[in-house]
């Protein structure tokens, strides 16, 4: 292990290979004879769209999955990874799309979970927390080491687990979607470490649906597409020929145009505020309209949408739905309201990743399908079938559990469960994050099919481009403040920005 860095760089160029590996499961074949390989220095981004073998893949390389046919090798020794520890021991550290955190502990007992520094046989707190906070400063982020991380937002959990990976001797970093999270500022941070990793010999393969982001971090691409390699280019490689490969097809249009008329103020927000979080927030939303929350992480945007609902309660202000004004801290009425809300965090608050298809789909209607205590299970199944097929969720039958399907059906299931409501105001708190460009173009459809039929859409993104694809108006928010709106012709990722970082 170096002294300054937390890895080290084998003496020859390390490689990890995969070799004519194959997986099959019950009723689909998640890999077909893939090839994929990776250098010491060097970073192979992998694409494709969700469901492609990607997950099953990287989670072959972390030990977690066993290939049914195929080898994989270290330095060209063929090796049998029995579980994670025995990638760790290789050096193989892998950073999941789904964080693996335990709420309740400090970000320096996170870093070091299952390997705490020890005095004596018993665990050395302050050896733990200075070993963290040398680590975070060597690897430039931004971290308080004695903070809970279940107090933590998303994109501060993220950095977790990227300092988590890196405080073992790694040659091989697999990272899958780590960017999706984070604002800009905190994308260019972690491409400045992931550069410093590379300098140093360390191997990554990084896994993103942003493809603009392709040649600002790669070497090579290998794209897969329905558990098959079809293609591995260059980095630099043109964004519409990736897009071909990954989907079968070009995306000719990618925010497809909207014609709908727009009609009355169906949501209003009148000064908000939470005491230390926002202050003063007020906005309107009307029939047929996309209405964006644009800004940094953390400029309040998911605390007030969450507000809105009736997630959270908030110290002054009002929220009103066709005039009439909704109680406050409360979810039912919110939805009675006809409000519905799609949460940044999918499988903390969106999903029971443990229960079924069916059974997820039908949990915001289920008072709706019970009589005298009984569900009306036949009910239940009609509409989750219907729903399934609209929002072209792929699954094998509706009882399988929503923990074994990609991020992006997992995301489907939740639009799905609230439009079986049939809301009035649909918000969606980063709805494509981690999502491939067929499924967002498949969202930005529905989008469009929802405003056509009067329901208003309020969407708060991190992706300027999505966020001003999709938006009739833009309100700004910075330091949990709206600091401007801008209407369609105005808003631009220049005018945005200049919101977003504004301060007082």
């Amino acid at each position: 292990m170096t002294g300054d860095s937390g890895v080290s760089a084998a003496a020859a160029p390390a490689r990890l290979e995969l070799v004519g590996v194959s997986k099959i499961y019950p009723g689909v074949k998640a890999l077909d004879s893939v090839d994929f390989d990776l250098r010491g220095g060097e970073v192979h981004v992998l694409l494709g769209e969700n469901g492609a073998g990607k997950s099953t893949m990287i989670k072959m390389m972390a030990g977690v999955h066993h290939p049914d046919t195929g080898e994989i090798r270290v330095d060209g020794n063929v090796v049998r990874l029995r579980g994670p520890g025995d990638a760790e021991d290789l050096g193989i550290s892998t950073i999941h799309q789904e964080m693996a955190l335990v709420p309740q502990m400090t970000v320096a007992e996170n870093i070091f979970l299952g390997r705490p520094p020890r005095r004596f046989g018993l665990v050395d707190p302050r050896a733990m927390r200075r070993k963290a906070v040398e680590l975070l400063e060597r690897t430039g982020l931004d971290l308080d080491v004695d903070a809970t991380v279940g107090d933590l937002g998303v994109a501060h959990r993220q950095m977790v687990e990227i300092a988590k990976a890196l405080s073992i001797d790694t040659r091989f970093l697999i990272m899958d979607e780590p960017t999706a999270v984070l604002s800009r500022t905190e994308v260019g941070a972690l491409f400045t470490i992931v550069r410093e990793l590379t300098a140093r010999g360390v191997g990554v393969v990084f896994i993103s649906h942003l493809l603009g982001e392709v040649a600002e971090i790669g070497d090579r691409v290998t794209v897969l597409r329905d558990g098959a390699k079809v293609g591995e280019v260059p980095a630099d490689t043109d964004t519409d020929e990736l897009v071909r490969l990954m989907v079968g097809r070009s995306v000719e249009q990618q925010y497809p145009p909207r014609t709908n008329p727009i009609g009355d103020v169906v949501l209003e927000v009148r000064g908000l505020g939470r005491d230390g979080v926002y202050e003063d927030v007020s906005f309107t939303a009307r029939a047929g309209e996309v209405v964006g929350i644009g800004g940094l992480v953390g400029a309040g945007r998911t605390d007030v949408v969450r507000a809105v609902f009736g997630a959270d309660g908030y110290d002054r202000g009002e929220v009103l739905v066709a005039g009439q004004p909704i109680r406050r801290g409360d979810i039912v009425a919110a939805h009675v309201a006809g409000l519905a809300l799609v949460p940044e965090d999918r499988g903390g608050q969106g999903l029971v990743l443990g229960a079924s298809v069916e059974e997820n789909l039908g949990l915001a209607t289920l008072g709706e399908r019970t009589r005298g205590g009984l569900v009306d299970l036949a009910d239940q199944r009609e509409r989750a079938q219907e729903s399934v097929r609209r929002m072209g969720i792929r699954v094998h039958s509706l009882d399988q559990l929503a923990v074994t399907l990609s991020g992006g059906n997992q995301q489907k299931i939740v639009i799905g469960k609230w439009l079986m409501t049939r809301p009035r105001v649909l918000i969606l708190d980063e709805p494509t994050r981690g999502i491939d460009v067929g499924a967002r173009a498949e969202i930005y459809e529905l989008i469009n099919e929802l405003t056509a039929e009067g329901t208003t859409v309020v969407v708060v993104s991190s992706d300027l481009s999505e966020l001003l694809g999709l938006s009739d108006r833009v309100f700004v928010m910075a330091d949990g403040r709206i600091r401007g709106e801008l209407d369609r012709a105005q808003a631009t990722q220049e005018s945005v920005m200049a919101l977003a970082v504004t301060e007082g």
